[in-house]
C-alpha cells in the first residue's frame, strides 16, 4: 500500500505564502507523474498542478504565476510553493500520482483568511 504524507498547511493571511511538502514512495516518483490536488468545502477535488513523467509541469489557470511545483527525487519529495495566496485557495491539499491516482492521503489544510 502506497503511503502519501502531505504537510505544510496552515492558516495564512491573504497575500501570504506557504510551501507544502509530500513524501512519496520511490515507486511513485519513478514510474508516474505526480500532482497536487485540492478540495474546497462543498466542491469537488480538483487538480492544481502536475508534473508528467517526462517533466512537463502544468497548472490550473487560477494558480498560474502564483504556485510552483517542484520535486526532489533524492528525497522522494514533491513540493508546492504557494505565493500571493487568496481566500479562494482555502482547501485541503493532497498529493497523488498523475494521471492515475492511487489511495488518497490525509491531505493538509490550507486556510487563507484575515
Amino acid at each position: 500500500q502506497v503511503q502519501l504524507v502531505e504537510s505544510g498547511g496552515d492558516l495564512v493571511q491573504p497575500g501570504g505564502s506557504l510551501r507544502l511538502s509530500c513524501a512519496a514512495p520511490l515507486s511513485i516518483s519513478s514510474i508516474d507523474g505526480m500532482g497536487w490536488y485540492r478540495q474546497a468545502p462543498g466542491k469537488q477535488r480538483e487538480l492544481v498542478a502536475a508534473v508528467t513523467r517526462g517533466g512537463v509541469i502544468n497548472y490550473v489557470e487560477s494558480v498560474k504565476g502564483r504556485f510552483t511545483f517542484s520535486r526532489d527525487n533524492a528525497k522522494n519529495t514533491v513540493y508546492l510553493q504557494m505565493n500571493s495566496l487568496k481566500p479562494e485557495d482555502t482547501a485541503v491539499y493532497y498529493c497523488n500520482a498523475f494521471p492515475h491516482v492511487l489511495t488518497w492521503g490525509q491531505g493538509t489544510q490550507v486556510t487563507v483568511s484575515s
